[in-house]
């Protein structure tokens, strides 16, 4: 069965290579498409489920804001199972910094620059709040379009979304891009980051073998 894949913000499918899945799963990886000036968010998700073929049963996988994006397609495109690594079942589950973006709408206010592949300050960051202790961390956030990022935070941090029965989400106790205390995840991964996938992919390979079946 195929098994649709979508990474994190920026990433491709490095970001999650190291997983592995039984033998009758057929990963296919969505790479990221650049969204155009101004379009909205419904239109986007209709554009990344085009490449999904739901003539047949599949599974759904996403990481990140890959998570979010894959339940939207769900509710378009209802996958036979859906997994979500280091991502959130709605916007209650929100961090308080992710909320604060929302009611000032601060991203808008941030420079399209700041967002560029030359910007320290901005990799400085992801590498503060994704894992300071990884030395390859900026090798895994491929996309580095400027409009493209500065747009996906926006996405992220105005997402509105109610919680699906069916979601299974996996979350790393040390997250502090989607706080573990802000929810009720399915799997624990202990001692690890948001980017656990990388990290811990054994253990988390281990739990997807039991899903995707």
């Amino acid at each position: 069965m195929k098994l649709y894949i979508i990474s994190g913000l920026g990433g491709d499918d490095k970001v999650l290579a190291k997983l592995t899945f039984n033998e009758n799963i057929e990963p296919v990886h969505l790479p990221w498409l650049m969204p155009s000036k101004n379009e909205a968010f419904s239109n986007y998700i209709r554009r990344m489920s085009e490449n999904i073929d739901d003539s047949e049963e599949f599974y759904l996988l996403g990481y990140s804001f890959g998570g979010m994006i894959v339940q939207e397609i769900h509710k378009i495109k209802p996958a036979r199972k859906i997994v979500i690594l280091g991502s959130i079942r709605s916007d209650r589950e929100k961090s308080r910094l992710i909320r604060a973006g929302a009611r000032t709408n601060a991203v808008r206010y941030i420079p399209q620059r700041f967002f560029g592949e030359s910007s320290t300050m901005m990799y400085a960051l992801l590498k503060k709040i994704f894992d300071s202790k990884n030395a390859n961390l900026l090798q895994y956030f491929r996309v580095k379009d400027p409009y493209y990022l500065k747009w996906s935070m926006h996405q992220i941090t105005h997402w509105k979304f109610e919680k699906l029965p069916d979601v299974i989400q996996i979350l790393a106790d040390q997250d502090i891009v989607f706080p573990i205390k802000n929810s009720a995840p399915d799997f624990v991964i202990a001692n690890a980051t948001h980017l656990f996938p990388i990290t811990k992919a054994k253990q988390v390979s281990k739990i997807l073998s039991t899903i995707f079946v």
